[in-house]
């Protein structure tokens, strides 16, 4: 069974090896799996799973290849002799406990109060004393309390969480590295691109190097301060806006708010559809107030990371030719202007947010791909750490 498991895990696009595997078998053989499904669900997803990003793909698979399991294992305890239930059920118990479950009439009388309620009960209850449900002090249900219970349905907090199972649930879906950006990812991937280096003033305690140089100086305190550490990577974002980029405003606000808050040395500009002579900073006045192209290249020098950000879907003509800009005239074309950046800025990539199986079908990605020495990748967590590679 778990044979076959593994190999719909490594179908499935997951990495897991016969090594993992191996110590998954070994935690079994030594009881760490325990007799609850949960329990190997959570046992077995800590020895194959590496990444957490490939949690959610996880869960997808476990549910295929295990559903229906805990039916199986309810219909084994379903042959188990009712006096073993019985031994079992009164194991835990204090002999106050036993006495006041005999005082209720025992466990024949509870079973058979049971399949009354069950007939008679036509809604859900919640409290009291009487009828099937939560709360309350009534035998039968789930969440109150009475000596001898029948538990019903799901227990909230701190009970076994099976009334949806946990690997049905999928609460890892947002990190699946090939799901687009979310707030709760997108930090996580910028920050591969990080690197911190100490600059201004050393204002602070460098505690390593004090302990060392007082020991070197006989006891004597020799304090040794360094300057503050700062994310020294500069990121030139360029964003295209407006048109059949309206679709993607959302994932794009959030990759700007995530290199806002990471990256200390972040500059921004728009454009439309592809780079021309002139690039803005603020879309309302795009047409009073532009940056020309030359200047960004003499004003930013080519340590910053250069990231285009846009669909590339137009007409390939608003690339290759001159006046192809439906907004105004260019005496030359985008595909020069952008070229004159690529030679500045070395280290630059293209974030796609269009799927990558619609490229093929779009010549304005084809061609914007070529310019970009094949440096263009979807604009997912996976893809976003590809191009962060790149960018290293």
């Amino acid at each position: 069974m778990l044979t076959r498991f593994f190999y719909m895990l490594r179908e499935g696009g997951m990495k897991t090896s016969v090594t993992e595997l191996l110590t998954l078998l070994g935690a079994m053989k030594q009881g760490l799996a325990g007799t609850s499904v949960d329990d190997f669900y959570y046992l077995s997803r800590s020895c194959l799973v590496k990444d957490e990003t490939q949690f959610d793909r996880y869960d997808k698979i476990f549910a295929a290849h295990f559903r229906g399991i805990e039916d199986a294992f309810r219909s084994l305890i379903a042959d188990v002799p009712e006096d073993w239930i019985r031994q079992l059920g009164t194991l835990d118990l204090t002999d106050e406990e036993r006495a006041e479950i005999e005082s209720l009439g025992g466990f024949d009388e509870i079973m058979k109060a049971l399949e009354e309620r069950l007939a008679e009960q036509d809604e859900r209850h919640e409290g009291g004393n009487k009828w099937i449900g939560t709360a309350g002090t009534s035998p039968f249900g789930v969440g109150g309390f009475n000596p001898e219970g029948v538990r019903i349905g799901k227990q909230q907090g701190g009970g076994s969480r099976r009334g949806v199972k946990v690997w049905e649930q999928r609460e890892y879906r947002n990190l699946d590295d090939s799901v687009e950006l979310g707030t709760r990812n997108i930090k996580l991937a910028l920050r591969k691109l990080r690197r911190f280096a100490r600059e201004g003033a050393a204002d602070q305690l460098d505690l390593p190097d004090t302990i060392r140089s007082t020991a070197r100086n006989a006891g004597y305190l020799d304090l040794k301060m360094v300057p503050e550490r700062h994310n020294a990577i500069k990121v030139l974002l360029c964003l295209d806006i407006g048109g059949s980029m309206d679709d993607h405003v959302r994932v794009c606000e959030e990759l700007f708010s995530a290199a806002s808050s990471e990256f200390k040395h972040l500059e921004y500009f728009y454009f439309h559809n592809f780079v021309y002579e002139s690039l803005w900073k603020d879309n309302r006045r795009r047409h009073s107030e532009r940056i020309g192209v030359q200047e960004v290249i003499h004003k930013y020098g080519p340590d910053y990371k250069l990231v285009f950000v846009g669909d590339a879907t137009m007409s390939p003509y608003e690339i290759v030719y001159p006046g192809g800009s439906v907004e105004h005239w260019n005496e030359e074309p985008g595909a020069a202007w952008i070229q004159r950046l690529l030679n500045h800025f070395p280290k630059s990539i293209w974030l796609n947010p269009e799927p990558e199986q619609r490229w093929p079908h779009t010549p304005s990605v084809k061609i914007t791909r070529e310019i970009m020495e094949e440096r263009m990748f979807p604009l997912t967590v996976r893809g976003l750490d590809e191009g962060i590679k790149r960018l290293r």
